[in-house]
């Protein structure tokens, strides 16, 4: 199954911890994990996440300050997000093409303003306060499950068989032929769950599958391996490797 890598956090940073756990079996087809970031003290300086691009929906939530809370999701490229010194964020990032609720919804940038949408964002968040983050498992598990019996959260079978099938597609028309369409149909399939192109959404993966094994298995040469990284990461390979856990 799909694994993306987790965003960027610089190796020399202390005080910041991420964790995440595995979802309940009969959500793994619909979610990737739940995650949590925070300080275990206030900083020094500002923290920055460098977020990759990876064609998930997360279901984000602001736990210092429960009314901040939002559907989100990255475009093509990296985005460098400032946390300030002391924060602590929570969520449940879906696989790509499972978010099936109102497009408008997603937000691209930072969050920091008040959620003014139907879900049930900010009562999930004032659940979380006070509690360890293995305690959020049975909140987000029912949070999924809500959304889930809602049609908010739905199985996508096209994905799902691209997902499956990434190692062995080199090209759209690939992508096209492992779900049985057209590459009109897939345009259309593919833009409407994710809000991507097949090729855009085709490079996300490739660069999500090359942190996993031989970039040669994803791209012609080691030249448009390095030229596709940098344009989405905004770092060499050898760069990011080095500046960043991964």
């Amino acid at each position: 199954m799909y694994d993306p890598v987790k965003d960027g956090i610089h190796k020399n940073t202390t005080g910041v911890r991420f964790s995440e756990i595995e979802p309940p079996q009969e959500f793994k087809h619909l979610v990737h994990n739940f995650w949590e970031i925070k300080t275990n003290h206030q900083l020094n300086e500002d923290f920055v996440l460098h977020v990759i691009p990876d064609a998930c929906v997360n279901i984000l939530f602001n736990v210092l300050d429960p009314k901040i809370a939002a559907i989100t999701m990255r475009k093509t490229e990296y985005v460098a997000l400032n946390l300030g010194k002391w924060f602590h964020y929570a969520g449940v990032q879906l696989l790509p093409g499972m978010w099936n609720g109102n497009p408008s919804e997603i937000y691209y940038g930072f969050v920091d303003t008040p959620y003014n949408g139907d879900l049930p964002l900010v009562n999930t968040a004032k659940s979380l306060k006070d509690l360890a983050f293995p305690d959020y498992f049975p909140i987000f598990s029912n949070l999924v499950s809500k959304l889930w019996k809602e049609g908010i959260i739905n199985h996508n079978e096209t994905l799902s068989r691209i997902l499956l099938d990434i190692d062995e597609i080199e090209s759209v028309e690939e992508m096209a032929a492992s779900v049985n369409l057209s590459p009109r149909q897939l345009q259309r399939k593919i833009k409407q769950s994710t809000g991507f192109s097949p090729h855009d959404l085709l490079k996300i993966l490739r660069l999500q599958k090359s942190f996993k094994g031989n970039y040669l298995d994803h791209y012609v040469d080691q030249s448009h391996f390095i030229h596709s990284f940098k344009k989405i990461t905004g770092y060499t390979p050898k760069e990011y490797f080095k500046h960043f856990d991964v």
